[in-house]
């Protein structure tokens, strides 16, 4: 799908209020809301926009400790990385499991929990009970500078 400065426009607004009205969305970029809608609509089917929701702030939750948890695998098999994908994506706190390369693990790992007991649960009785997983490696957040969820539109 070509992206013209209308849908550059859309996907700017939407990343930064995903709740705004059509009508707002519409009256910024410069179009009457039914074209407006009509775009949002063929973006969502492009499936350029994959979704929308509500940022949560997790200290407010008591979710006050993140982690970074390197996973090694003891097999590098298309198997063994399905198993670990499908058990990783069960547990809810795991916000972000990425496959990775250049490291000494085979996955990265950001989590959020309460604190060092949580952490501890998860680990003992979660992570390291998914087969194949052979190392750990964590490294504790200390305070986050950047955390965006907006793409920047070229």
């Amino acid at each position: 799908m070509k992206l013209d400065r209308f849908d550059k426009a859309i996907l700017d607004i939407l990343q930064t209020d995903g709740h705004i009205s059509n009508q707002a969305l519409a009256e910024q970029i410069g179009l009457s809301p039914a074209p407006c809608l009509r775009r949002v609509k063929a973006l969502e089917q492009a499936g350029l926009i994959t979704g929308y929701q509500a940022l949560v702030d997790a200290k407010k939750l008591g979710l006050t400790l993140m982690a970074l948890i390197g996973i090694s695998m003891d097999q590098h098999t298309p198997e063994r990385f399905a198993n670990f994908e499908t058990s990783i994506v069960t547990i809810p706190e795991v916000l972000e499991c990425l496959l990775i390369t250049g490291q000494q693990s085979d996955y990265l790992l950001k989590v959020v929990i309460r604190d060092m007991d949580d952490y501890q649960h998860l680990l003992l009785h979660k992570i390291t009970k998914i087969a194949g997983v052979t190392g750990v490696h964590t490294s504790f957040v200390l305070r986050n500078v950047i955390a965006r969820a907006r793409l920047p539109i070229p």
